[in-house]
C-alpha cells in the first residue's frame, strides 16, 4: 500500500502511548473528541507497554503518536515494529524521556507542548517574585501569631517592589515568558544567558550581564536553566554567597542546577529566602533542615501545568496534529541539534 503524504485530505493514523494516568489527566473526554477530528486514532486504552501484541498492532498501523509523560522510549526495536511512523506529537514539555536517537536517525518529526507548559511555570514564578518582595508570606505569619498589625509605617524599605531588581537566569521559553510577565511591573530586569546577545537582550527589555553580577545586583534571582552535564550546580555556595542580604532565590527549574547545600546553609542563617518547586532530590527527606526554616518555601513541583491547566496542553497537540497533517508542518517543533539547549 502507497503510504500518503501530509498534505490536503490527509488524515493520519494515530495511537496514544503515555501512561493511564497521564491520560486521564491530560486528554479529557473532549480533548480526545477534537483529536479524533484530525487523526484517526487507534482504539483506547492508551499504550504504556510498547511491546504487547496490541500495541505492535497499533504501532504498525500508526502514522504519528501523541505521546505524554510515561511513554517508554521509542528505540529502534519500537520503531522497527512502527514503519509507517513519521511524527510524535507530545503533549508535555520534555522528550528526552522517550524520543531516542533512532527517532531522529529514522527523520521522524517531532513536536512539544513545552510552549503551553511554560505558560503556569512563568505565571507561578511571577507570582513568587511579586509575593515575596512585598514578603507576604512572613508578614502573614507574623499576623497570624500576633492577631495583630504590625507598624506598617516603619516598615523597611527593603520591602516592596518599586523598583526591585529581579534576576533571569536562561531566556529558556520560561524565562522569556517570566520577561514578558514581568514588563508592566515597575521593576529593574537583569538577564545572563550566554547565548544572548546585548541586541537581544535589548530586544527582551532587560539588560544583559555575567552570572556573578546577576547574583551580586540582584534582589530576586529565578533560574530557568535547563539541567544539562554543564549546569549541574550551576548555581553554586560562591553565587549563593554573592546574593545580597535578604536576597530570594526562586527554582522552577531543576533541582541539581543548584547547590542546594550552600542555599539551605543561606536559608538557616537567615541571609537568604528560597522559593522551590523543585529540589535535590524530589522530595526531600522528611528530615531536611530546609523543611523548617522560615525563610524557605517549598511546593511539591506544582508550578507546570495542572489542573484545568492540563487542557492547554491538549489543545496544543491537537492544533499541531492539523498543521503536520495539513502539511504545514509543527509550529512548536524540536530539533535535534537545539537538544541540548533545552530540558
Amino acid at each position: 500500500m502507497i503510504q500518503q503524504v501530509p498534505g490536503p485530505g490527509f488524515r493520519p493514523r494515530a495511537a496514544v502511548a503515555m501512561s493511564p494516568e497521564a491520560a486521564g489527566a491530560v486528554l479529557d473526554p473532549e480533548s480526545l473528541a477534537a483529536l479524533r477530528r484530525v487523526c484517526d486514532l487507534a482504539p483506547l486504552p492508551v499504550l504504556d507497554d510498547l511491546s504487547t501484541p496490541r500495541a505492535r498492532a497499533a504501532l504498525a498501523d500508526a502514522d504519528l503518536l501523541v505521546t505524554g509523560w510515561g511513554c517508554p522510549p521509542l528505540d529502534a526495536e519500537v520503531l522497527r515494529a512502527a514503519p509507517r511512523l513519521r511524527a510524535v506529537a507530545h503533549t508535555a514539555g520534555s522528550v528526552r524521556g522517550h524520543v531516542t536517537d533512532a527517532c531522529w536517525e529514522r527523520g521522524i518529526e517531532v513536536s512539544s507542548a513545552a510552549a503551553a507548559n511554560a505558560v503556569p511555570v512563568a505565571e507561578y514564578t511571577l507570582g513568587m517574585i511579586l509575593l515575596t518582595g512585598k514578603q507576604v508570606l512572613e508578614q502573614a505569619r507574623e499576623y497570624r501569631a500576633t492577631r495583630r498589625r504590625a507598624a506598617w509605617l516603619r516598615t523597611p524599605r527593603t520591602v516592596g517592589n518599586h523598583r526591585r531588581t529581579v534576576g533571569i537566569l536562561s531566556a529558556s521559553l520560561i524565562g522569556r515568558r517570566v520577561i514578558e510577565l514581568l514588563r508592566p511591573h515597575d521593576l529593574r530586569v537583569l538577564l545572563h544567558d550566554p547565548y544572548v546577545s546585548d541586541a537581544d537582550a535589548a530586544g527582551l527589555g532587560v539588560e544583559r550581564v555575567g552570572l556573578a553580577e546577576l547574583f551580586a545586583r540582584c534582589d530576586t534571582v529565578s533560574v530557568h536553566t535547563p539541567l544539562l552535564p554543564e549546569t549541574r550546580g550551576l548555581v553554586s555556595r560562591e553565587l549563593i554567597d554573592a546574593l545580597p542580604a535578604g536576597a530570594v532565590l526562586i527554582n522552577t527549574s531543576r533541582g541539581p542546577v543548584v547547590d542546594q547545600d550552600a542555599l539551605t546553609d543561606a536559608v538557616r542563617a537567615g541571609r537568604v529566602r528560597a522559593v522551590l518547586d523543585v529540589t535535590d532530590p524530589e522530595p526531600l527527606p522528611p528530615d531536611h533542615p530546609l523543611w523548617d526554616c522560615e525563610g524557605a518555601l517549598i511546593t511539591p513541583h506544582l508550578a507546570g501545568s495542572l489542573g484545568n491547566e492540563w487542557r492547554r496542553l491538549a489543545d496544543l497537540a491537537v492544533a499541531e496534529i492539523g498543521r503536520w497533517a495539513s502539511g504545514a508542518g509543527f509550529a512548536h517543533p524540536v530539533r535535534r541539534e537545539r537538544l541540548a539547549f533545552l530540558a
